[in-house]
């Protein structure tokens, strides 16, 4: 199987990847333009993903360039920490770390795009404080058609992070090879379909 070719969702070349969807159809016009304009909002607003799927869930929350907490929208250089479920990165105490790289937005689509970084803020090591390679990419895509609306993830160059210590790369390892088996897809999963849970 290939990865789809999406145009705003980074190339696939090389690691793992994954392709992951949920769609609503709609019979009213009007009620598909208002469902959008709340599926907009629930993308934005990252402190509230877990929200949308079981407790068992990865948490998320929102940071600045300064490495502070907010509680808004996300915008374009913003910081998302990740909370998944078992050990984290002893690097960043516990999280894994992206940072959104791009945001396009109109009518009909919306397209966010975050890569592995390093902890906010802490300017003593620039290492990757993820169990995914600076290559990877997870992008966040919804999109209103004539008669359904869609949310989808799509993973991208998913290799294990080997810039880390050794305790954190022998994590990077087992976590990568359970995300590139199927076990983030099925988060991902939950996500994408909490996100149309009107």
């Amino acid at each position: 199987m290939k990865a789809k070719k999406i145009s705003g969702v980074p190339e696939q070349k090389k690691g793992g990847f994954h392709d992951t969807e949920s769609r609503k159809t709609f019979a009213d016009k009007a009620v598909g333009e208002k469902q959008f304009e709340v599926l907009k909002e629930r993308l934005f607003s990252v402190n509230q993903w877990k929200s949308y799927c079981n407790k068992d869930f990865a948490d998320f929350k929102l940071f600045d360039a300064y490495g502070d907490e907010v509680n808004r929208f996300c915008e374009i250089g913003d910081f998302i920490r990740i909370d998944i479920p078992g050990p984290g990165e002893l690097e960043a105490k516990g999280y894994d770390w992206v940072q959104v790289i791009s945001i396009f937005s109109d009518d009909d689509e919306v397209i966010i795009t975050c890569k592995p970084t390093m902890k906010p803020g802490k300017r003593k090591s620039f290492k990757i404080a993820h169990f995914y390679s600076s290559r990877a990419s997870s992008t966040f895509r919804i999109v209103k058609e004539n008669d359904f609306i869609e949310a989808g993830i799509y993973g991208r160059n998913e290799t294990p992070n080997f810039n880390a210590s050794f305790l954190d790369m022998l994590r990077n390892i087992i976590i990568s090879i359970g995300g590139m088996m199927g076990f983030a897809k099925i988060q991902w999963k939950c996500l994408t379909d909490g996100l149309l849970n009107f």
